[in-house]
């Protein structure tokens, strides 16, 4: 018996019991918020202590006779679900005492149903992590796709939390029976839907390159993958702060695991096509430079976020396309480089975009706005917020030496092997790939400058931010656990490496793959030293030396003196707070340069209009070229059919009896 495995399904247990029991509770009192979710966060660290104990361990399985008859669930604990497992506790830690405080006003109510399906959510996140077969997956996804879609709606009544709450479940069930599919596809001998059954089963190169598409489209809808990402913008902003970090932290990983899962996995024996590598690298692609370009134009700062958990998806999936690429051509060694840079973005994202979605649920909290244009100078009225916000900012932004950077260079390393690939219009692509990469890194940094410059320097816009509070104590911890972990990532990132050296081993069939940047504790060197290394402890000790001379120097030459004095106003005094950058001029450069691929409409007053008022609205043409007509022909249709019903019992009779004919007709 396999107690790790036993002991993580029991936590599993635990937080749908107490989920169940604290509904009910919160139901009659809201007085109890602050302990439930502690005993949730309890549940959490014990599921943290398990998964760092046993991450090294032997792979265990557990079969349980519940559900349909003839389909018992089976659950496997190997490397790659221990990993994520251990991604989803650590999230969930910071997530869960930052909830704690946060939903203290929330009626009693809105509390229950919150904390209800919170837990739900934490356990079938867990449940996908372990499932071995197809139907356990299947229905921990729609448990997971459920209780989410609950922790949008419940939060506000408003025409557009339905709208977004719809919108997400109706991808999320796309996805879903695409992946359905991709199963029943890989099953060889049905009715056993078994993942060990897939992977010793042999598929025609047809039928595997089909279900590996499927497998993309089903998990990319998950992921927020190009054209299948417009209910990601929709749903965070709607969804409540750490609800919206619980699911680009974490949820959005539930799709790499499963991309990863066939792909490396189920697949592994199957004939697949060098192409199907270079779908998912131009899908990623694609994706990220989306992701960011219209991240850079958002003025609601949630939404910005969203469309910038867009981009990292975008980065991750393109570097697991990267890794299929060099594995279809037999570089084992260039392709764990390139999934170690997948993983370990995995595990920063879910560190600093969770981070950033609770600062901008503290700023909610305390302005009410999460209009970038009514928001400005909360650094002197949150610092602490200001101080986290910043270390996720910064991380996020690809600074060294915080955890982004590490990522992101690590997959520069990988795309800088590309042209060891032995396939000539490859090695064309490929550096194209890796310039506009590059280039969604830079974007990113600019999207960062906007976010964080226009939220808390400067001056307030709106003389009610002046009286802003600072985050509460519970809320400065679950913040604080993540900065921790962006710099402590960053600095001294050996540790995860080591575990995925082993795991992507394990991915690629390659028991004795090991990467060099594993032989030094101070240096990290992709390959070989001489191609490139890097050591973010030196380079932290090198940025506190300048910091050092810096403050010397200024206190040597001034001797400790300063002076305070207006800010040069350019001759003219009458300026105001609301003469600052705005968002929508930050984003204009951009907006003028990627026009073509955007929908904007702007209104510009005339030259000598007494009341001018100027607007632009920045809209993803995918939902005008693509979702819109398709819309348009739904509601034709369901126009068309709603004929049929003309409320008399003949007519339905005659429709019945016609029905039978054409059936007997095709049975003939």
């Amino acid at each position: 018996m396999d107690y790790p495995l036993i002991l993580t399904l029991g936590v599993t247990l635990y937080w749908i019991i107490l989920g169940i029991s604290g509904g009910l509770l919160l139901r009659y009192t809201t007085n109890n918020t602050r302990i439930l979710f502690l005993l949730g966060v309890f549940g959490c660290i014990t599921l943290l202590l398990i998964g760092i104990f046993s991450l090294n361990s032997t792979p265990g399985n557990v079969t349980l006779p519940i559900g349909i008859p003839g389909f018992p669930l089976h659950f496997c604990r190997d490397n790659l679900s221990a990993f994520f497992v251990l991604l989803l506790s650590v999230a969930s830690i910071g997530i869960g005492m930052f909830s704690s405080h946060y939903f203290r006003h929330v009626d009693s109510r809105t509390q229950s149903l919150l904390f209800f399906n919170y837990h739900w959510f934490l356990a079938s996140m867990v449940w996908v992590f372990l499932a071995a077969d197809a139907y356990g997956f299947l229905t921990a996804w729609e448990f997971m796709a459920l209780s989410s879609y609950f922790l949008i709606v419940a939060f506000k009544s408003s025409p557009e939390t339905s709208y977004a709450g719809f919108l997400y479940l109706l991808i999320a069930h796309l996805g879903a029976i695409a992946i359905l599919f991709s199963f029943t596809i890989m099953s060889p001998s049905q009715p056993d839907f078994t993942f060990e059954a897939m992977r010793h089963g042999l598929l025609s190169p047809t039928k595997a390159n089909f279900a590996f598409i499927l497998a993309l489209a089903g998990f990319g809808a998950k992921a927020g993958l190009l054209p299948l990402h417009i209910w990601l913008p929709e749903a965070h902003p709607a969804a409540p702060s750490p609800v919206s970090a619980l699911m680009s932290g974490v949820m959005l990983t539930t799709a790499i695991y499963g991309m990863l899962r066939v792909f490396f996995d189920l697949l592994s024996n199957q004939d697949i096509a060098i192409n199907c590598g270079l779908i998912v690298l131009i899908a990623g692609l694609l994706t990220a430079l989306l992701g960011v370009i219209l991240a850079a134009m958002q003025t609601d700062m949630k939404r910005l976020l969203a469309y910038s958990s867009i981009e990292n998806m975008g980065i991750i999936v393109l570097a697991i396309g990267l890794a299929l690429l060099f594995n279809s051509a037999h570089l084992s060694l260039f392709a764990a480089l390139a999934l170690v840079a997948a993983l370990f973005h995995c595990f920063n994202h879910a560190l600093f975009k969770s981070l950033l979605f609770l600062c901008t649920g503290n700023v909610l909290h305390a302005t009410g706005e999460r209009n970038l244009g009514k928001l400005g100078g909360l650094i002197a009225h949150m610092p602490w917020v200001a101080g986290f916000a910043l270390i996720g900012t910064l991380a996020m932004a690809g600074v060294p030496p915080l955890n982004g950077f590490f990522s992101e260079w690590l997959l520069m390393q990988a795309f800088l092997f590309s042209p060891n690939i032995p396939i000539p219009y490859l090695n064309m692509l490929i550096p194209v790939a890796a310039a506009a990469f590059a280039l969604s890194i830079g974007l990113a940094a600019y999207v960062m400058v906007k976010f964080y410059g226009i939220i808390f320097l400067g001056k307030p816009r709106e003389t009610k931010l002046k009286h802003a509070e600072d985050a509460a104590f519970l809320e400065k911890l679950g913040l604080g656990w993540f900065a921790v972990w962006c710099v402590l990532t960053g600095l001294f990132p050996f540790p995860i490496l080591h575990i995925l050296n082993q795991l992507t081993a394990n991915l690629l069939n390659q028991p004795n793959l090991a990467l060099p940047q594993q032989s030094s504790w101070l240096f990290l060197t992709p390959t070989q030293f001489t191609r490139g290394s890097y050591s973010p402890f030196l380079l932290f000790c090198f940025i506190i030396l300048i910091v050092a001379l810096l403050y010397i120097m200024i206190r040597w030459f001034y001797n400790g003196q300063s002076r305070r004095s207006p800010a040069w106003d350019c001759g003219y005094g009458l300026q105001t707070a609301r003469m600052q950058d705005t968002a929508e001029g930050f984003g204009q450069p951009i907006t003028h340069i990627f026009s073509p691929f955007l929908y904007v409409r702007s209104k510009v007053p005339a030259a000598f209009d007494n009341t001018p008022v100027y607007s632009s609205q920045t809209d993803d043409r995918f939902w005008n070229v693509l979702y819109w007509p398709v819309l348009q022909l739904i509601l034709m249709g369901a126009k068309l059919v709603s004929k049929l019903q003309q409320g008399r019992i003949s007519y339905y009779l005659l429709y019945s009896f016609l029905t039978l004919l054409l059936l007997l007709w095709w049975s003939a």
